[in-house]
């Protein structure tokens, strides 16, 4: 029996360089590509030690790239080259005859494998903005997706050079906002079309047209404000649900300046693409099913409580450090209260608020369990 595969599920599994191969079955590549790749960053690594030359271990990482690369192009040449996998019946049986269309002059519906194999191409040629939206036939919103990040990037480039201020290069933070939309915006279009529906060939601009025209909110514009983590929401009329995103994100920042916990960094970039994602599933959803402003933390009695006392430490602790602990090094000069906080009171403190938190959250855990 000959086992069906899932291409977008190979397409995954080969960001680690070889294990697309051996789910397609290409059992030779799938064994040379991770040799090579994780056996040459092994060498690289323990050759950049034993010479203290960090230049090897950069030639390391850009051979592992292009190795990572050849592997994906490769992967995807063969995917394009493999046919459409067709199972004989048992018995061929002439279809039976549509009563709206006795003639057999429309299309016959797409089997579960060409929509899976259609999905496949749309999701890979829409890593270039736009020919996703060619390939089923949407000229001019898939030229309009084009000309949108191409032309951003190439004027981006052009004022840069122009006027030498390397702060233009800042609005490329909008080029993966439109690269994701893009992306979002070619899937949920091919899922509607395999759902029967109707979809519309008209370009961004025609489509926040209609929305201010129908009195909608411009999805373009939303997704725009998703850049900034809370602003797509809130402007979707998820209140609660932005205005929590913007404040943990403004938060995070703001806390981790003032304690000094650059190990918690990390934290940033996964509540900006989580309020990202979320924004973008949230205009995905917008006119065609309801929004629910449901907040990311319920339960706004429970957690009153806990934030009075924290505002109540944080300003204990602008107080101190800023009126109390210089009056005391003032006139006792001797006494390096500030060096003390910093350096050993400090860290004592933040280790047991983690380790208080750890305790909470697993005591929490246990308690629903053994409800």
């Amino acid at each position: 029996m000959t086992q069906y595969r899932n291409r977008l599920l190979a397409l995954i599994l080969n960001l680690i360089p070889g294990l697309g191969h051996l789910y397609w079955g290409k059992k030779v590549r799938g064994v040379l590509y991770p040799m090579f790749f994780f056996g040459g960053i092994l060498f690289g690594f323990l050759l950049s030690v034993a010479s203290s030359d960090e230049v090897f271990l950069g030639i390391t990482v850009v051979a592992a790239f292009i190795l990572w690369c050849i592997s994906m192009l490769d992967l995807i040449i063969v995917l394009l080259r493999e046919p459409t996998q067709v199972y004989p019946s048992v018995q061929q049986q002439a279809p039976p005859i549509d009563p709206l269309d006795p003639l057999g002059i429309m299309p016959p519906p797409m089997s579960k494998k060409d929509q899976d194999r259609e999905r496949f191409y749309i999701i890979l040629l829409s890593f270039v903005p736009g020919l996703g939206h060619f390939q089923m036939g949407l000229m001019q919103r898939g030229l309009s997706f084009l000309i949108s990040f191409f032309g951003l990037f190439t004027m981006l480039l052009f004022v840069t050079g122009i006027t030498h201020e390397s702060v233009f290069l800042l609005f490329l933070g909008l080029l993966p906002i439109i690269w994701l939309y893009s992306m979002f915006d070619a899937v949920g279009l091919v899922h509607r079309k395999q759902a029967g529906m109707s979809i519309q060939d008209r370009t961004l601009f025609d489509e926040w047209e209609s929305g201010r025209g129908e009195g909608r909110r411009s999805k373009v514009l939303a997704t725009l404000l998703s850049a900034f983590p809370g602003a797509g929401q809130m402007y979707l009329g998820l209140q609660k649900r932005g205005l929590q995103l913007m404040v943990m994100f403004l938060g995070s920042f703001y806390i981790i300046d003032v304690l000094r916990l650059k190990v918690f960094l990390f934290i940033i970039p996964i509540i900006w693409f989580f309020s990202l994602f979320d924004g973008l599933q949230q205009i995905s959803r917008y006119g065609i099913l309801p929004l629910e402003d449901r907040p990311l933390i319920d339960g706004k009695r429970n957690y009153q409580h806990w934030l009075g006392i924290i505002l109540i430490v944080l300003g204990i602790y602008y107080v101190s450090m800023d009126l109390l602990v210089p009056m005391v090094e003032r006139y006792f000069p001797g006494i390096k209260l500030t060096y003390f906080i910093h350096h050993y009171l400090r860290p004592v403190l933040i280790a047991f608020l983690l380790i208080g938190g750890g305790l909470k959250l697993v005591n929490g855990t246990r308690n629903k369990s053994t409800l």
